[in-house]
């Protein structure tokens, strides 16, 4: 059962001690810079003012505890303000909990040291150290869940400045100032090229996650890289092509440019990722991957005529239309080669040259003209696509 002083004299002991402890605070404190230094090195970092100021408060409060002989229950205490000057001067929340310890175990000391000199009630003693303990335990409580609180505003806070950055670099909006800090803040060399990219989940893997991924990839062997998620899609900048291996993700990869012009490389990123989509791809891709194939997203009425004038006039002839088509897309594929045409489907030399010259019959079509293997390519890698996503960029 706690001690309740009964008589004045207990009383008056008591605050006496008090009062010794209260003109000690300031010497008390002035060893505190030190041995937190010493113990907890990433109190280093805290100014000598923000430092006394929390000495100030501990202080105060044991001395209340210590008067009163009851602790704060844990919502009483107000320790937003010091946990966000400790989060923002980069103090772990386990080095946090530290330093309070040791505050309060010095605190502990002292009262210890003068109610032993001016012998107070032993059992007076043992209760307001008593009080002394449950009141680390509280405030650490406390403190812990602020502190939390502190990082996770601060992370929210950071996430959406990087998000910012990222859209007006991404979109233009940025001044050369505006560049050159965030560049410096996000660790990013406007000396050098980066590459605009704009990708989206293939799989399971959420968008925070392929986020993080392909930040690390970006990354590896010390190059930049930086992203966010950015209307619906992940999107920044990187060094370099990632190398996702089998990462469930689709992406766009722009041309490499300065900093001051990652607008225009994230605008063909944006095509890239819908040329990738509509051709059911998986991973990250640039114009030297897709190269002319990508233009058939973007020309859909080009596309059709093509469609309309090499293709369509097979499908009146039925099953064997479908294998004119086969005979005309492996020609083209093999360079002309009709005998690797044939050899590939499993038939005479003569079959594939009657298909080929049907082929022209129905269409009207030369495959010798020049335009012919770019035009029936097109179509045909058209045919592959069906009908395109609706476009992103």
């Amino acid at each position: 059962m706690r001690f309740r002083p009964g008589q004045s004299d207990a009383t008056a002991s008591l605050e006496r001690v008090i009062a010794a402890m209260a003109a000690k605070q300031r010497h008390a404190g002035g060893r505190l810079p030190a041995d937190l230094a010493d113990h907890v090195p990433s109190y280093r970092a805290v100014p000598r003012e923000l430092l006394d100021e929390i000495w100030h408060r501990h202080f105060q409060r044991a001395l209340t505890v210590l008067r009163a002989g009851t602790v704060p229950a844990p919502e009483d205490f107000d320790e937003a303000d010091v946990a966000r000057d400790r989060a923002a001067q980069g103090v772990p929340l386990s080095d946090g909990l530290r330093a309070f310890r040791r505050a309060l175990s010095a605190i502990r000391d002292l009262f210890i040291a003068e109610a032993t000199r001016r012998e107070l009630d032993p059992g007076l003693i043992v209760d307001r150290t008593t009080c002394l303990w449950e009141l680390t335990d509280v405030a650490s409580v406390r403190i812990d869940a602020v502190h939390r609180q502190a990082e996770a505003a601060s992370a929210l806070l950071d996430a959406r400045r990087r998000a910012d950055f990222l859209r007006g670099l991404l979109h233009g909006t940025l001044s050369t100032a505006e560049i050159h800090s965030g560049a410096a803040i996000y660790g990013l060399d406007p000396s050098r090229p980066y590459r605009a990219i704009r990708a989206v989940p293939n799989g399971d893997v959420a968008p925070d996650a392929l986020e993080r991924s392909l930040e690390f990839h970006g990354r590896r062997h010390g190059r930049g890289a930086l992203l966010t998620l950015l209307d619906d899609t992940v999107a920044g900048v990187v060094e370099a092509k990632p190398e996702v291996g089998d990462l469930g993700v689709v992406a766009g990869l722009g041309p490499p440019t300065d900093l001051a012009a990652a607008h225009r490389s994230f605008r063909a990123a944006g095509r890239l990722l819908e040329a990738a989509r509509a051709y059911a791809l998986r991973g990250v891709y640039d114009l030297s991957d897709l190269s002319w194939r990508m233009a058939i997203v973007a020309e859909p009425e080009l596309a059709e005529l093509l469609l309309e004038r090499y293709l369509r006039p097979l499908e009146a002839e039925g099953e064997f239309g479908a294998l004119i088509e086969q005979s005309v897309r492996g020609y083209l594929e093999r360079g002309r080669n009709i005998r690797e045409v044939a050899r590939s489907a499993h038939v005479h030399v003569n079959t594939v040259r009657y298909r080929l010259r049907r082929f022209e019959e129905l269409t009207g079509i030369s495959l010798d003209a020049p335009d012919t293997a770019v035009e029936l390519s097109w179509a045909l890698a058209a045919r592959e696509l069906g009908a395109p996503p609706r476009g992103l960029a």
